[in-house]
């Protein structure tokens, strides 16, 4: 058995606002192996987002990681100096962000934003970075590489930015990729692509994989395992088939039904009832309770401890299917 190359246990980010202390993860764990892809789903609001840039230390005042663990090849990042951060980032760990537009420079060519990347980790000659550079861009599915290259990034579409953006957290081979929504502004056929150029990328390379994304379908298109989360919280996670044919947690559950493939022709969406609460002022027990058809009075005061059966886990007093099971 080898060491999983992404490590997290009990990780809690929290913000100090004037109005509170805002607790945008709460004590969030998963493992994550070499190759493995894994889907990290919710509302907006969730803390899903907040949770990969807290994995590479993109944490900045009034928020700050209050406690947990972070440990990437068994190094622990929590802590740790923002000179060796800055070392990690990039080389180690990359990060995609839902709109290529706000990390790409517009007055910067790719190929020297490419160039400048890998110059900030490797010692190399400006041929070599050039040559590497269009490879990468080849792999991502740039047609004509060489010549494109020398474009700047208003002269792509917003699927070949986002081709170019992959491209970059590609380049020093990292052991890990945090993807942060980054098909959501795409229409349905670029998505597809993007998916599938993913797909092959991790098997090819073996870099493990976080897609974070509200989009239950489009997660279940390319990851292997699944995280809910829901206030902060992972309220269930396990192997990617199981959770979508047999969720345990009642929210789980209210994600797949409000989806419109469920839906019979004509009828309203399902819908989830009330909205998510306000992370400054969670509710003394389970978060989901005021809006959870199974909710019993162990829901309204105790926060429900991690469950782990079958190689899955979820947050539930009372779990969908209980009844069955009993």
């Amino acid at each position: 058995m080898t060491a999983p190359v992404l490590e997290v246990r009990d990780l809690a980010t929290h913000f100090h606002t004037r109005a509170g202390v805002v607790k945008a993860v709460d004590g969030v764990s998963f493992t994550l192996e070499r190759g493995e892809v894994m889907g990290l789903v919710g509302e907006s609001g969730s803390g899903k987002s907040i949770t990969g840039f807290s994995l590479i230390g993109l944490i900045a005042p009034p928020g700050r990681i209050v406690a947990g663990s972070v440990r990437l090849a068994g190094e622990e990042l929590v802590g740790l100096d923002q000179r060796r951060l800055r070392q990690i980032r990039g080389r180690a760990v990359s990060m995609v962000f839902q709109d290529p537009m706000m990390t790409l420079n517009p007055v910067l060519t790719v190929a020297r934003q490419m160039q400048l990347a890998l110059l900030a980790h490797e010692r190399m000659s400006r041929a070599v970075a050039r040559a590497r550079s269009v490879e990468v861009l080849a792999r991502v599915g740039i047609p004509d590489p060489e010549r494109r290259i020398d474009a700047y990034p208003h002269e792509f579409s917003g699927g070949m930015r986002q081709r170019v953006a992959i491209a970059i957290a590609l380049l020093h081979r990292p052991a890990v990729i945090i993807a942060d929504e980054p098909t959501t502004a795409l229409d349905v056929s670029i998505q597809a692509q993007i998916l599938a150029e993913m797909k092959s990328l991790v098997r090819e390379s073996g870099t493990a994989l976080v897609w974070i994304s509200h989009d239950l379908a489009t997660v279940s298109q390319i990851a292997g395992k699944l995280a809910v989360m829901y206030a902060g919280r992972i309220v269930e996670d396990g192997p990617i088939r199981t959770v979508l044919s047999a969720p345990r947690h009642p929210y789980t559950r209210g994600l797949l039904e409000s989806l419109p493939s469920r839906a019979t022709p004509g009828a309203d969406l399902a819908q989830i009832p009330g909205a998510t609460p306000s992370l400054l002022r969670l509710p003394a027990g389970c978060a989901f309770a005021p809006r959870c058809p199974n909710r019993i009075a162990a829901c309204d005061t105790v926060v429900p401890p991690p469950t782990i059966v079958g190689g899955r886990g979820f947050r539930c007093h009372n779990p969908v299917g209980a009844e069955a099971a009993a």
